[in-house]
């Protein structure tokens, strides 16, 4: 499913909303600390978006499904844009 959003992912989030994403995928431990530190080391937006899907994608179904449950939460409209609701 995130394959398939992956570069209107990339092209559509905004930093704030990544921000907040990644807090909350930590906080539910979808991502480790050393994972989110990875993604916080990036310059570049489309880079840090592209480290955090990649990433969640990797970890299978379920941490795919939280993603796009907490991606709704924090912007719907970009939800709605990918599809993923």
């Amino acid at each position: 499913m995130l394959l398939n959003v992956r570069s209107c992912f990339i092209d559509g989030i905004s930093p704030p909303v990544l921000n907040s994403l990644l807090d909350k995928l930590l906080e539910k431990k979808v991502i480790t600390d050393a994972e989110r530190e990875e993604a916080d080391a990036m310059q570049n937006r489309s880079n840090r978006a592209r480290c955090v899907i990649d990433t969640v994608r990797k970890k299978g179904e379920a941490a795919s499904s939280q993603m796009i449950e907490f991606l709704s939460e924090l912007d719907l409209l970009l939800c709605e844009h990918l599809g993923l609701v």
